[in-house]
């Protein structure tokens, strides 16, 4: 087998993260080797490779699905955003400056596009099949010329689109109609079709408004994903907590010891990397949200300040919320805190910034004994290391350079009293050191949690993207999925001019439905 496909959608957020993760699993399962990509992500959840590459996290999360190691080369493009105008640009896993909106769009796209496709090439000649994912819609018109990413990729590859709709958002039968509308012809003859994403109820009450899909655009559904609760699948920037189903408050496992553990975290500006905190949020017992406002605080057993791209900003704001003298009151009482990355920054006595936010000398909150210089070179490591008596692996993304200068040593950060502080995004994702953490949080806040003793954060992310595979083999056709990543879209699909509907055909014009399901 050798092909490809590409995962575009309706919107931002329409699911083709998933969708693309449930692929590779699927044909994985099947024996196929398959590598994800994607040409340009814009996060904030980033990962670090083995060989010191920063990708977007929910690339190493298909790759994961595919059972494959993440490369730089699965998304040569990352943005992360600073402001509402400009991003730090991440070239083949290296940050290579700061641009604007405008600046970006404005004439690299031509070099960006040969990278990309460059790379697609050297992944589609080392794997049977590549699944690429698109990003926001491939119909966003006024970024067309420019684009690398959606129908700017597949038409380089000559890959078939398959574009996802969320239909539990409404309106999906004109999303996909005004997005295949939108395209140019060329565009058009590679979209090959759809996939309902997020229903709920009886499959058979939406046929009818497939088989009218298929008249006017004379293109099939290749299947209806249902909603499934649950999915604490890594995510480009979704506000989406536990692998065991909370969605910014839930327990659904019952606490192993006679208490639950309440996990506050605070929702920071430009928040990155908040998918530490998934691993506690997967214990039975733990309750997570995200937090910001000071009273939320309160009740809290454990406060988590997450990474940032925005230090100065984020101090700024805990600052102006009165956060910054709750945390501060938390300290005092010898009630637990945990600073990762940005969030650790902002713990210290004072931050030296002439790179990220161009502040200056700037005062943390002085909670911890740690002095932050901001480096233009980005620190982009995968560690190991030692903590509670425990093996712990992480990774590190930032610019800021710790020099600690007291306190007991913690991850390559520090800790002093109930005040901890690290460079470590993951570290929670070891499994004794975790349980060990929280059996530390739970003698200092009071409470009898007792962490789970079987809880694998591991294992329970394979449950997941398992799932995702059999959602895609349970309600997708298969059959007719393979056929397009093999052979490529349908030939003589027809165009569809914008404002000018086809005439509906005869219901016997649908597709056969090959599953069920559809």
């Amino acid at each position: 087998m050798s092909g490809g496909l590409l995962v575009a959608g309706t919107t931002s957020d329409a699911g083709k993260s998933v969708v693309t993760a449930g692929i590779c699993r699927w044909l994985t399962r099947k024996g196929v080797s398959v590598a994800p990509f994607k040409a340009q992500n814009m996060s904030l959840n980033s990962f670090v490779t083995h060989e010191g590459a920063e990708i977007g996290r929910a690339q190493a999360m298909q790759a994961q699905a595919a059972r494959v190691e993440p490369s730089a080369l699965m998304n040569p493009v990352l943005l992360k955003p600073g402001s509402d105008r400009s991003s730090q640009v991440v070239l083949m896993g290296k940050p290579v400056g700061e641009m604007s909106a405008r600046g970006y769009h404005g004439g690299r796209q031509a070099a960006l596009l040969e990278t990309v496709v460059g790379c697609l090439e050297e992944l589609r000649g080392t794997y049977d099949a590549v699944i690429c994912e698109g990003a926001g819609s491939p119909a966003e018109i006024n970024l067309r010329r420019t684009d690398i990413v959606n129908m700017g990729i597949a038409r380089a590859a000559r890959f078939p689109v398959l574009v996802v709709g969320d239909i539990d958002r409404g309106g999906v039968f004109a999303s996909f109609f005004g997005t295949t509308a939108l395209l140019s012809a060329e565009d058009q003859e590679l979209v090959a079709g759809y996939l309902v994403n997020k229903f709920r109820g009886d499959v058979s009450l939406l046929e009818p408004g497939l088989d009218m899909l298929h008249g006017l655009t004379g293109r099939r559904t290749y299947g209806v994903l249902p909603f499934q609760h649950g999915l604490g699948i890594d995510e480009e920037d979704g506000l989406r907590v536990s692998l065991r189903g909370a969605v910014r408050e839930s327990v659904v496992a019952p606490p192993v010891g006679d208490d639950v553990l309440r996990v506050a975290v605070c929702a920071v500006p430009l928040m990155s990397n908040f998918t530490d905190v998934d691993a506690l949020a997967a214990e039975p017992g733990v309750v997570v949200r995200f937090v910001d406002r000071a009273e939320e605080l309160v009740d809290a057993d454990l406060v988590v300040v997450p990474g940032t791209r925005g230090t100065v900003r984020a101090l700024e704001w805990l600052r102006e919320r009165g956060l910054a003298a709750a945390l501060a009151r938390r300290a005092a009482e010898g009630r637990p805190v945990l600073g990762i990355c940005g969030g650790f920054q902002v713990l210290g006595e004072h931050i030296e910034d002439e790179v990220e936010s161009r502040a200056g000398s700037v005062d943390g909150l002085g909670l911890l004994p740690v002095r932050v210089r901001f480096a233009r070179e980005k620190t982009l490591a995968r560690p190991v290391g030692e903590a509670l008596g425990e093996r712990v692996e992480g990774y590190e993304i930032h610019h800021g350079v710790a020099d600690v200068v007291g306190g007991e040593p913690f991850l390559d950060g520090c800790r002093v009293g109930e005040v901890w502080g690290t460079h470590w995004h993951g570290s929670l994702e070891s499994d004794a050191f975790r349980r060990r953490f929280l059996t530390e949080v739970a003698r200092a806040a009071g409470r009898r949690f007792v962490p789970a003793p079987d809880t694998s954060f591991g294992a329970l992310r394979e449950e997941q993207l398992d799932l995702l595979g059999d959602l895609i083999e349970e309600h997708a056709d298969t059959d007719a999925l393979l056929a397009l990543i093999e052979k490529g879209t349908p030939t003589g699909l027809p165009f569809i001019p914008p404002g000018a509907p086809a005439p509906t055909p005869a219901p016997s014009a649908a597709p056969e439905r090959t599953k069920e399901a559809l």
